[in-house]
């Protein structure tokens, strides 16, 4: 594979957020199941038109241009459908699906039908609602989803086809390794998920990531930014952007490590802080949590519930899945979740900054970059 995301060339600016993870580790970024389903399935779509596999077969994400060994490949006798597979390498991220064989198969669909999604052995089925997927759909999500499906329509055009295909992702001993996972409890039977918002798996390393905090922070101070804004991922530093027109160096890739961020404002601060991030991610800071990865902490539907309660709204919560479940049920029954959890948020941030003078702002965003919440700059 090629195009090693997160390194820099000489003479470039200096690296901050994962970028610098990556450099002052030395850790190997790795690529997403969604990534390799997207290779694998355009590997086997060609096949299908041309009855030659492409390999090494090169895709485009958005933040690389990596080119994929394929691991299997296999044309029907009848030329009915082709499977091509990679093998995921996740880097050096200690992720369960590493080495996992990813497999996709190509049909042709009904004319008109586009791209349809089939869950193949070891890829899950959604049974239960609060995803951003119907229940009974196969777990693709849906950034890998417009990864293939922008795929397939480059291929079509190239090689004059209708790319009205049907694709199904397919995962070697998926079953078992979704065990390992929190698929089950969140109602994704009979496999793992296919996911991936940029393609590329950034290593995890805690130490280096706070260490690329304090030095955002630092970078930051030094520019003489009076606003710097924490964001959780990509998506959260585009709505800061967009909101605040803040500039790169004003902003800090806090990840789930939100106590870092404040802890050393704390001690090094800067007059305005905006936390910017998932719903979900957010309620877990209102509750309390500095560590809001998915393994450390996790969503209290109770307490969210007692948000409501404490500004006068009922709200039943019984049922709900997941935080982004129990925000699209607030929203329907007029029930202003997000800025109540945006509020709250920016409390217990103010609670870690102690006397610090920081002001706290705080935007809760869904899975497509839309603001669910928000709160006024609050201060001690």
């Amino acid at each position: 594979m090629t195009s090693e995301p997160g390194s820099a060339d000489a003479g470039e600016a200096t690296p901050s957020g994962r970028p610098a993870q990556l450099e002052r580790t030395g850790l190997r970024s790795g690529w997403t199941t969604g990534a390799c389903a997207t290779a694998a399935t355009k590997a086997a779509y060609v096949a299908l038109l041309t009855g030659d596999f492409p390999d090494p077969v090169a895709i485009t994400l958005p933040t690389a241009s990596p080119s994929f060994a394929l691991t299997v490949e296999e044309l029907a006798d009848d030329g009915a459908w082709a499977m091509a597979g990679v093998t995921k390498d996740a880097g050096d991220d200690p992720d369960v699906t590493h080495l996992a064989l990813v497999r996709s198969t190509v049909r042709r669909g009904a004319p008109g039908t586009g791209v349809t999604f089939v869950a193949g052995p070891g890829v899950g089925t959604v049974t239960k609602p609060g995803l951003p997927l119907a229940v009974g759909e196969p777990a693709i999500n849906p950034m890998p989803r417009q990864f293939i499906a922008s795929h397939v329509a480059e291929v079509a055009a190239e090689l004059g086809d209708s790319g009205d295909v049907v694709v199904e992702i397919s995962i070697d001993d998926g079953e078992e390794i979704a065990r390992k996972t929190w698929n089950p409890r969140l109602g994704i039977l009979g496999g793992l998920s296919v996911l991936g918002t940029t393609g590329v798996v950034v290593p995890y390393s805690c130490s280096a990531w706070i260490d690329s905090i304090r030095r955002g922070i630092d970078v930051a101070r030094a520019a003489g930014h009076p606003h710097v804004a924490g964001c959780t991922g990509s998506t959260s530093e585009k709505v800061a952007v967009a909101e605040y027109g803040l500039p790169d160096d004003a902003l800090l890739d806090m990840g789930d490590f939100a106590g870092a961020v404040l802890k050393y404002l704390r001690r090094h601060p800067v007059p305005r802080l905006t936390i910017v991030g998932g719903f979900a991610k957010l309620s877990k800071l209102a509750a309390g949590h500095l560590d809001l990865h998915s393994g450390r902490s996790q969503v209290s539907l109770s307490h969210l519930s007692d948000l409501a309660a404490e500004a006068g709204f009922s709200l039943d919560l019984g049922g709900c899945n997941t935080g982004l479940e129990a925000l699209h049920r607030a929203q329907a029954a007029g029930v202003p979740l997000g800025d109540l959890v945006a509020t709250a948020a920016a409390r217990e941030a103010l609670a870690v900054l102690r006397e610090a003078p920081v002001a706290v702002d705080v935007v809760c965003i869904d899975r497509a970059g839309s603001i669910v919440g928000r709160c006024a700059p609050m201060a001690r």
